[in-house]
């Protein structure tokens, strides 16, 4: 069911009249619960239901909906449109699926930089010294 569809039960909603398009399409009224669209209310369950035949060619009766109007509701709010509902009305929260516990960690051995040891320098031409220490151009 698209906005579309919702926008035409509105416009047959007003042009039958509340109790009219009620009556028509076998809906009592909800209390209570309201589609609020340019400043007027209309009858929620009523208007998706027209607006679900208008999608589908089948009319959704009241009993489709059971006793909860959640279903109703979140599909108006996700089409753009405004609905009220009683103060009474109290949506659970939205459970968090439980995290699973995150494993210990385990250190990580890092290998450390090894630092070499400066190299011998002849102290009189700067020539790095070979293994024996002993210069080979000064000598």
């Amino acid at each position: 069911m698209s906005r579309q569809n919702v926008l035409q039960a509105i416009a047959e909603y007003d042009s039958r009249g509340s109790t009219g398009f009620l009556d028509v399409y076998g809906f009592e009224p909800l209390p209570g619960y309201a589609v609020v669209h340019e400043g007027h209310s209309y009858d929620l369950r009523a208007v998706v239901g027209v607006a679900h035949r208008f999608a589908t060619g089948r009319l959704a009766t009241s009993e489709e909906f059971g006793s909860s109007t959640d279903g109703a509701v979140a599909i108006l709010r996700k089409r753009g449109f405004d609905v009220t509902e009683p103060a009474v009305a109290v949506r659970p929260a939205p459970v968090r699926a439980a995290r699973a516990p995150r494993a210990p960690r385990t250190p990580v051995a890092r290998a450390t930089a090894v630092r070499e040891a400066p190299s011998a320098t002849c102290p009189t031409c700067f020539m790095t010294l070979p293994a024996t220490g002993i210069c080979d151009e000064c000598g």
